[in-house]
C-alpha cells in the first residue's frame, strides 16, 4: 500500500465532509487545483460553475469513483480511500473503499438505472448485495422508499416505459435504500425535458426538509435560492465565492461569479 502525510481533519462532530487542497489532474490537464470545503451534517450544498470546472471531478473524488493526486477529503472522519495510522494516510484497497463508498450515494445524470430489471429490483439491488440486507426486508423497504417518491404504483414496471422524471425518481430512492450519510446529486435535472424537473426538485426539497446532507451540483436556480444552506461558486478547478444563497446569488462580490450568473439569468 503507498502512504503519504496527512493535513488531519480537525475533529469536529458537526462537520460531516472536509476537503483540504484537492488537486485532480487528467493527463496534462489540471481540473482541481486545490479545491478547499466544508459540508456540515444536514446542509444542502450547491455547488455553481461554467462547464469544465471540475465540479463533477470534485463529487467523483468524494466517493472515490477519481483518485486524488493530492490533497485529502475527509467523510465523517473517514479520509476516503486511506486509513489512518501512526499519523499517516494509508491507500485502502478496492475491497475496503468499496465499503467507504456504501456511505455515500451519488445521482447521476442518465440515471444508471439497470434496464433488464423492475423499478424494485433496481432499487434493492445494493442493499442486497452490498450490504447483505435479507430480501425480504429490502422489499419492503424499497417500497416504502418508491412510495416517498411518489412511485408506489409503479414497482414493478421497468425503466424503459417511464418518464425521465420518473427514472431520476427511482434513482434517488435506490440512493436511499443504502441508508447514506451522504448524497451526491450530479446535475440531476439536466437531462431532463422542462416539465419533468419539478417533480424531482420537489423531491430533493423533501430530503433536504429532512435534514439528509446534500451536495448538489446544478444549474437550477430557483432550487440554489430555496433550498442550499450554502452556494460555492467553482471556477477553473478552485472555490471563487462562496457563502448563503442571498450573498452568492442575490450580491455576489467576485466579477467572475457575477459574470457566471448573468449568463445563467439571461
Amino acid at each position: 500500500m503507498s502512504e503519504r502525510t496527512t493535513y488531519a481533519a480537525t475533529r469536529d462532530p458537526d462537520v460531516l465532509v472536509r476537503a483540504v487542497s484537492v488537486h485532480k489532474r487528467f493527463g496534462n490537464i489540471d481540473v482541481l487545483k486545490g479545491l478547499d470545503l466544508t459540508v456540515r451534517r444536514g446542509q444542502v450544498v450547491v455547488l455553481l460553475g461554467p462547464s469544465g470546472a471540475g465540479k463533477s471531478t470534485f463529487l467523483r473524488c468524494i466517493n472515490h469513483l477519481e483518485s486524488v493526486d493530492s490533497g485529502e477529503i475527509w467523510v465523517d472522519d473517514d479520509p476516503i480511500g486511506f486509513r489512518l495510522r501512526d499519523g499517516r494516510l494509508h491507500e485502502l484497497r478496492e475491497r475496503a473503499i468499496a465499503k467507504q463508498r456504501a456511505q455515500i450515494a451519488m445521482v447521476f445524470q442518465r440515471f444508471n438505472l439497470f434496464p433488464n430489471r423492475t423499478v424494485l429490483q433496481n432499487v434493492i439491488e445494493g442493499p442486497v448485495k452490498v450490504k447483505g440486507t435479507p430480501i425480504a426486508q429490502a422489499r419492503q423497504q424499497g417500497q416504502e422508499l418508491l412510495d416517498r417518491v411518489g412511485l408506489a404504483d409503479k414497482v414493478d414496471e421497468y425503466p424503459g416505459r417511464l418518464s425521465g422524471g420518473q427514472q431520476q425518481r427511482v434513482a434517488i430512492a435506490r440512493a436511499l435504500a443504502m441508508q447514506p450519510k451522504l448524497i451526491l446529486f450530479d446535475e440531476p435535472t439536466s437531462a431532463l425535458d422542462p416539465e419533468l424537473v419539478g417533480e424531482v426538485l420537489n423531491v430533493m426539497t423533501e430530503l433536504a426538509c429532512a435534514g439528509m446532507t446534500m451536495i448538489v451540483v446544478t444549474h437550477e436556480m430557483s432550487f440554489a435560492r430555496e433550498v442550499a444552506d450554502q452556494v460555492v461558486f467553482i471556477d477553473d478547478g478552485v472555490v471563487v465565492e462562496m457563502g448563503p444563497p442571498e450573498q452568492v446569488i442575490g450580491n455576489p462580490t467576485h466579477s467572475r461569479t457575477r459574470q457566471f450568473l448573468a449568463r445563467v439569468h439571461q
